[in-house]
């Protein structure tokens, strides 16, 4: 069975509603995995060989938060810091064992569609702020996916809550059937130490 890795970066986990909708939808979901990183580094400070072992196990990855003034959480940045750094600068050697790796971002934000836009006070799409974890996707070679978006968030009824789960749960196994060949064919380049 492969593995989807939910890494879960929110500042207040007991606190989202819309965030706890979608990941109580995704985790009865066969393979999928989530690390409520907050729990796992309340800090700050992750155990980074700790992290790596994680990836490595990984065959595809989301990584799901709120956005936070047109970017990502502290702790999301502080995660890419410590264990991207150390994956594809110091040892580039771990890096390379997540070549192709499919990635797919996970956002939840506040505001309605209509406020991302040229004609709304964000000014941009949602998608163009997200760009620089398409970067860094590219730079690290993973696979990027369109990411998977919600909105009005903070807004939505118990039965839009259920749907939003609903929808992400369609989208994450229409995501794993599509990239379900991407993953055999990295999985066979892998060494054989890769199972560690």
């Amino acid at each position: 069975m492969t593995r989807t890795l939910i890494l879960f970066f929110h500042p207040d986990p007991a606190g989202s509603k819309a965030n706890a909708a979608l990941l109580a939808a995704a985790r009865p979901l066969p393979g999928v995995e989530v690390a409520d990183m907050a729990r796992l580094a309340p800090t700050g400070v992750f155990d980074t060989d700790a992290e790596v072992r994680r990836l490595h196990r990984a065959d595809r990855l989301v990584l799901q938060f709120p956005v936070q003034w047109y970017s990502t959480p502290p702790l999301l940045k502080a995660w890419q810091d410590a264990v991207l750094s150390r994956m594809f600068y110091a040892r580039p050697e771990e890096g390379e064992r997540l070549r192709d790796l499919p990635v797919l971002v996970a956002a939840t934000a506040g505001n309605v569609p209509e406020a991302y836009g040229p004609a709304g006070v964000n000014l941009y799409p949602l998608e163009d702020l997200l760009r620089p974890l398409e970067a860094t996707a590219h730079r690290c070679g993973l696979a990027w996916s369109r990411p998977h978006l919600l909105f009005r968030a903070n807004r939505l009824s118990p039965a839009e809550l259920d749907a939003a789960g609903e929808a992400y749960a369609a989208r994450l196994r229409r995501w794993i059937a599509a990239t379900a060949q991407a993953v055999a064919a990295h999985a066979r380049l892998l060494p054989l130490s890769a199972e560690a």
